[in-house]
């Protein structure tokens, strides 16, 4: 099982492996997995984009959550105490996305959501975000998709993205750029 697993510098162990139905692992632990760990995350990753993160923390069960839906799943778990992954929001936004949702509009959502997610998640405010996030985008979508006006939920569902992606995922790649720019310029000055 852990004969892939490699130490970080920092202690933790990461494994990362490849199926034969050419799904992608990511699995984490908080140390050797030959041996009892208390903690640990794994992260499967379909051909699809799709896919899961299953954490586990000391005697919690473990806890599965759809990697598919980012917005909303990071949403709903600032949102709700207990985090219920199969909750009526995720499930509705999920049927309409593979019933409605273009193929186009899903891959360039599952590369830009999760850039939206982790910008969101560093911010002072991310829980002031995530909750104009679920009354502006979530809730309106949802309530679209319940009164069967699937256009404006398409509407709200694409405008939605393109706004927080112009308002986080776009500075968020920059500065990235820009620290990743000037770390290369340095490295070229020194020798």
């Amino acid at each position: 099982m852990s004969e892939d697993a490699k130490q970080t510098k920092g202690g933790t162990w990461i494994r990362v492996t490849t199926d034969k139905n050419g799904n992608d692992h990511v699995d984490i632990y908080d140390n050797n997995p030959r041996e009892k760990h208390d903690e640990s995350i794994h992260i499967t990753i379909k051909p699809d984009g799709t896919g899961k993160i299953s954490t586990k923390s000391g005697d919690k069960p473990r806890e599965d959550t759809d990697i598919s839906c980012f917005l909303t799943t990071a949403c709903m778990h600032h949102m709700q105490e207990n985090f219920d992954d199969n909750c009526e929001e995720l499930a509705i936004l999920r049927w309409f996305r593979d019933n409605f949702v273009s193929e186009e509009d899903i891959k360039y959502y599952y590369e830009t959501a999760p850039i939206i997610v982790e910008y969101i998640n560093m911010a002072e405010n991310c829980d002031i975000i995530y909750h104009h996030i679920y009354e502006k985008v979530i809730s309106a979508c949802v309530n679209s998709v319940k009164n069967k006006n699937y256009e404006l939920a398409y509407k709200i569902y694409k405008n939605g993205v393109i706004t927080l992606e112009k308002q986080f995922a776009r500075p968020f790649v920059e500065q990235k750029f820009v620290k990743s720019l000037k770390l290369r310029v340095n490295n070229l000055r020194r020798k």
